[in-house]
């Protein structure tokens, strides 16, 4: 077990450096550049449009798909990816999360409207899409789309599954009753949880998460807002401290795999997720008058994520002074930095945040499955005989990721993620013109005073060659 972990750490740290660390600076600058910086030039215009209706009551609103994108995006690396960051890599990786995240997000706005031009519609009317429609559309690439198909669902289904569920139960370690069956006692009933609402299907996932998300989230920044204004002397310190060690080169470049930089990096994509391929399955299913709407909500989902719940992590840990090194990396970290303010209640208060950010995360997560699956038994949903049983084996990956050790959790996670990433930015820099095309379009008609509609014919295509804009 022990070797296997070795070798799968050995993989994670040559794909993110320098391999996915290049490609993602180099494709976050070239859209940050070719959309002149879309994701800050226009963000009074995202905001605006997140709360625009849909034309159809029944049908899913530019809001409830970004909900269901920030469900996934929001959840366990929030908390454990960030004191894993600090506590392995330093305070620095607060910079780095923060940078990538804001280049990153560029690369949020041209997946999702990618999605929104090449998505399908359903015998309803409704439509759905995501990158393996994309890349089987745009590039005629039909095998690279099944490929991307595989890494999501090996992504989601298990790699993302598998750590969500670890990250919960060791939010319980600190506890008294924590022994040596805590784990399976917690893995069961998180799976059971998992498997009852899977069997809702789509619309119970957009109910719960509309629901959920908005609550977890402001509950777990006021509360971090609380410890930072309790500890408001050590402010100034605490940001000296992130840019010192963000820019220690020295320090960087004698340990480059373990640096607060590849750590930043690395927990920064794990928890928002842009460029990686996932938030365009929901951005699809957006029921919106011209594909650019929903490529810049979906650069929001990215703000909420890193720079707003990350943050809020980042700074209530680093602004209490409590110790910080491997032997507190995770739940731990976060608890001692907590309980400063809170006593003993705050432990509890980031069990029940873990609780609900990790069942959030399991419900959104499997959402995308779903999708690759329809893609992948051409373009139908599958059986419900084979939905039973690929769900059943869901809820136990969610079981299996609470006993596992955490190397092992994280490097799976990151692996697959990373696999999916090497496929989904390349194909978006291929493509990038057309959603560029789009938005430009979308600003014209914004100048004229317009609401955009889009057209095919507005970006160079015939009537009729996409699916859902005949």
């Amino acid at each position: 077990m022990i070797n296997v972990i070795s070798l799968l750490n050995q993989i994670d740290d040559v794909m993110y450096f320098p391999i996915l660390i290049i490609v993602m600076a180099i494709a976050g600058l070239y859209f940050t550049l070719r959309t002149r910086g879309v994701q800050i030039r226009l963000f009074g215009e995202s905001l605006r449009l997140l709360m625009e209706p849909s034309d159809d009551e029944n049908s899913v609103s530019s809001l409830q798909a970004m909900l269901v994108s920030t469900a996934s995006r929001v959840g366990t690396g929030n908390i454990i990816g960030v004191s894993t960051a600090i506590c392995l890599g330093g305070p620095g990786a607060c910079f780095w999360m923060w940078l990538m995240c804001l280049i990153g997000a560029s690369s949020a706005f041209i997946e999702s409207t990618l999605a929104q031009i090449f998505k399908q519609k359903d015998h309803e009317g409704h439509s759905y899409g995501g990158p393996a429609y994309y890349i089987e559309q745009g590039l005629d690439k039909p095998k690279l789309a099944l490929l991307f198909c595989i890494f999501l669902i090996a992504t989601y289904a298990v790699g993302f599954n598998l750590l969500c569920s670890y990250n919960l139960q060791s939010t319980f370690m600190d506890y008294p009753f924590y022994n040596s069956t805590t784990p399976y006692i917690i893995g069961a009933v998180l799976a059971i949880l998992t498997g009852y609402c899977l069997l809702g299907g789509g619309k119970r996932i957009v109910k719960i998460t509309g629901t959920v998300v908005p609550f977890m989230g402001f509950a777990y920044v006021g509360v971090a807002l609380i410890i930072i204004l309790i500890n408001y002397q050590n402010i100034p310190s605490m940001f000296a401290l992130i840019f010192q060690n963000a820019f220690d080169f020295q320090s960087i470049f004698g340990g480059v795999a373990g640096s607060c930089m590849v750590y930043g990096i690395k927990r920064g994509l794990f928890s928002n997720e842009a460029g990686v391929g996932s938030a365009p399955n929901a951005s699809a299913s957006a029921n919106v008058s011209h594909p650019a709407k929903q490529g810049l909500v979906q650069t929001l989902s990215v703000y909420i994520d890193t720079l707003l719940l990350c943050t809020a992590t980042a700074l209530m840990c680093l602004c209490t002074g409590v110790a910080r090194d491997a032997s507190v990396s995770g739940a731990p970290y976060v608890q001692n930095a907590i309980s400063t303010v809170f006593g003993t209640a705050g432990p509890v208060f980031i069990t029940i945040a873990m609780v609900l950010f990790a069942f959030t995360t399991l419900i959104g997560n499997l959402y995308y499955v779903d999708n690759a699956l329809i893609f992948m038994n051409k373009k139908k949903k599958p059986s419900q005989k084979f939905m039973r049983i690929f769900h059943l084996l869901c809820a136990v990956v969610v079981f299996i990721g609470a006993i596992i050790p955490m190397d092992a959790a994280w490097a799976m996670a990151d692996i697959c993620m990373g696999g999916m990433t090497l496929i989904n930015l390349p194909v978006c820099a291929l493509l990038g013109t057309i959603a560029i095309s789009c938005l430009r379009d979308y600003e014209t008609q914004r100048k004229l005073g317009k609401n955009p509609v889009f057209k095919a014919n507005s970006i160079g295509f015939d009537e009729g060659e996409l699916d859902f804009w005949k």
